[in-house]
């Protein structure tokens, strides 16, 4: 079974002026780019089975956003692993999920998202990746040996 990989980056979020970064918001901009990258994987056909999404508020938002433009309700895991992760430490979730799982989302922060993006795209240079934009890796592995090289990838438009 080929198994997807969309990774998808937060929407704009406000400044982190007078709060903690964790708990910083999605700004009226950032809500129209969730839903419109939920409206995306939909049209896609990247409809996730589960979802691993960084505990951080605008993360959080960011995925309720877009699932309401899915025709399906995945599994979430909520990380507060994801939340300073970086990409080693984003394979070691996905090589935990359910074999049984055939898209896997993961949402998350820069610049961790688009290494992993890189990882899949092209030749690992890093790539520009604003605001919710997603890229999606098809790989020929299980999770548990999912790794740079096992798929190849695209960004999402």
């Amino acid at each position: 079974m080929t198994r997807r990989l969309v990774v998808l980056r937060h929407a704009q979020a406000e400044l982190g002026v007078g709060r903690p970064d964790h708990e910083r918001a999605l700004t009226g901009t950032g809500r129209s780019q969730a839903a419109e990258a939920g409206a995306s994987l939909a049209r896609a056909g990247l409809v996730p089975d589960h979802v691993i999404c960084s505990s951080a508020r605008r993360t959080r938002q960011t995925l309720d956003l877009a699932l309401g433009e899915l025709p399906a309700t995945p599994s979430v895991d909520y990380s507060d692993a994801a939340y300073s992760a970086g990409v080693d430490d984003i394979f070691a979730l996905v090589s935990a999920v359910d074999p049984d799982v055939s898209t896997l989302l993961v949402v998350g922060h820069n610049p961790t998202v688009a290494q992993l993006a890189a990882a899949f795209t092209g030749d690992g240079t890093l790539l520009a990746f604003p605001p919710a934009a997603a890229a999606v890796a098809e790989l020929d592995v299980e999770w548990l040996y999912a790794a740079p090289g096992t798929g190849t990838g695209r960004l999402l438009g």
